[in-house]
């Protein structure tokens, strides 16, 4: 049973990658570029460190303009980020293979997060499961297992070499002119997995 898995190369995407392997699915990690930069290549370099399959899904330019517009209008990342993250289960789920596709969306994540409606619309209109192996998990939890299992980076989100939505968005925000840090908050540490930890 061959799962993909939508991938940033952080600890939540690590970790549910992790957790799926050892409910016994192949995994294939997918992460999501919109072309205008090449930090796919960071969560790929993850992905061979960690020993998983890895492809790059290229979505439409004209996803995360509409995403940019969002956070502008909004003064902050949140829609702009859910946008984003329900267009790329929408892309990773019409591929004609996909039966099952996943996240490392949290119990205690506000953005991005399916409701439970969503999820649902999300395996009918594509007749897919939904697998999200961190929902149950609180943040320390999640924590304790990543502590154990991963060796971590942890820096500013404008330092970090990661493969996120935000790198795109941000990105695409300063060539439009807009500082990113008038949308993202200052200050804001991310991670990314480097390697195991044995």
């Amino acid at each position: 049973m061959k799962v993909y898995h939508l991938y940033s190369g952080g600890k939540d995407s690590s970790l549910s990658a992790w957790i799926l392997e050892r409910m016994g699915y192949s995994v294939e990690l997918v992460t999501v570029n919109f072309g205008l930069l090449d930090s796919w290549k960071y969560a790929k370099e993850t992905a061979e460190r960690l020993g998983f399959e890895h492809r790059v899904l290229y979505l439409p330019q004209d996803i995360i303009e509409r995403a940019a517009e969002m956070a502008v209008k909004d003064g902050h990342p949140n829609n702009a980020i859910q946008f984003i993250h329900e267009k790329a289960l929408e892309s990773l789920a019409s591929l004609p293979e996909v039966e099952r596709v996943s996240d490392g969306t949290r119990r205690d994540d506000r953005v991005p997060f399916l409701d439970l409606s969503k999820a649902r619309s999300l395996e009918d209109r594509f007749n897919v499961a939904y697998i999200r192996p961190l929902l149950g998990l609180g943040y320390r939890t999640i924590r304790e297992l990543v502590d154990k299992l991963f060796i971590v980076e942890i820096r500013e989100s404008e330092e970090l070499e990661k493969s996120d939505y935000e790198v795109e968005l941000r990105h695409l925000l300063g060539e439009t002119g807009i500082d990113p840090l008038t949308i993202f908050p200052k200050r804001h540490y991310q991670s990314r997995v480097v390697g195991w930890r044995e």
